[in-house]
C-alpha cells in the first residue's frame, strides 16, 4: 500500500491540489475531493483507489480540457496522452478521455498524418515519416499515409534548381545537390531523376 507524503495547492490553480504518494507527483486533484475523501499527509492508500477517485469525480473536466486542447488544432493520440498527463491526470482517466475521443473521431492518428503529409511540401517521404514520429503517430498510421502519396520528381526539381541558383553548375556542385534532396527526405530514385535534368546521371 502507498502513503500519501504531501498534498499541495497548485500555483496556477488554486482549486486544486498536487499529490504526492511515496515522495512522488502522482496526480491533480480538485481540493474539494480531497476534503471529501479526507485525504491527507500520511494517509495510506492504493494507488487504485486514488484514479478511481480521479475517474469518478474528474473525467468530464478532463474530457472538456482536451476538447479545448483539440479545437486548436489536430494532435495525435500520443500528443493527448502526454498533454493530459502533464494535466495531473491518472491512467485510468487518460484512458476514459482517449477512449471517448477516439470513438467519436476527434483523435485519429491515420487522418492526422494523411492531412499533415498533404499540408508539408518541400520535403521527401522519409522526412515526413521522421516528422511524423516525432509526433508520436501510429507507425501503421504513418506507412498507410505515406503509401498514399507519390514523391513529387517535379518539386525535387525545383528544390534542387534553387539550391544550385547563383552556384557553377558543375559535377561537384550537382553531387552536393543530390546530397542536398536525400537531406531533404526524397528517395535516392527520385533525387538520381532530379540530378539527370541537368546531364548527370548520380552512378556516373
Amino acid at each position: 500500500m502507498a502513503e500519501i507524503t504531501s498534498i499541495e495547492p497548485q500555483v496556477k490553480d488554486k482549486n486544486r491540489c498536487s499529490v504526492y504518494v511515496d515522495g512522488v507527483f502522482y496526480c491533480g486533484i480538485k481540493l474539494e475531493v480531497a476534503i471529501k475523501y479526507r485525504l491527507k499527509a500520511g494517509m495510506h492508500i492504493e494507488k487504485q483507489k486514488l484514479d478511481e477517485i480521479q475517474l469518478e469525480t474528474e473525467k468530464s473536466q478532463a474530457l472538456d480540457k482536451a476538447m479545448t486542447h483539440l479545437s486548436a488544432s489536430m494532435k495525435t493520440v500520443k500528443q493527448m496522452r502526454d498533454f493530459l498527463a502533464k494535466k495531473g491526470y491518472t491512467e485510468a482517466v487518460i484512458n476514459y478521455v482517449l477512449e471517448r475521443l477516439e470513438y467519436h473521431k476527434f483523435v485519429d492518428d491515420y487522418a492526422y498524418c494523411r492531412a499533415y503529409v498533404q499540408s508539408v511540401s518541400g520535403k521527401g517521404k522519409r522526412a515526413l515519416e521522421v516528422d511524423l514520429i516525432k509526433r508520436g503517430a501510429d507507425k501503421n498510421a504513418i506507412e498507410s499515409a505515406l503509401d498514399e502519396i507519390e514523391e513529387s520528381g517535379e518539386e525535387a526539381s525545383l528544390i534542387l534548381e534553387k539550391y544550385l541558383r547563383g552556384k557553377s553548375v558543375d559535377r561537384q556542385t550537382l553531387y552536393k545537390g543530390f546530397k542536398y534532396l536525400l537531406s531533404k527526405g526524397y528517395g535516392y530514385d527520385t533525387a538520381k531523376t532530379a540530378l539527370e535534368r541537368y546531364g548527370l546521371d548520380e552512378d556516373n
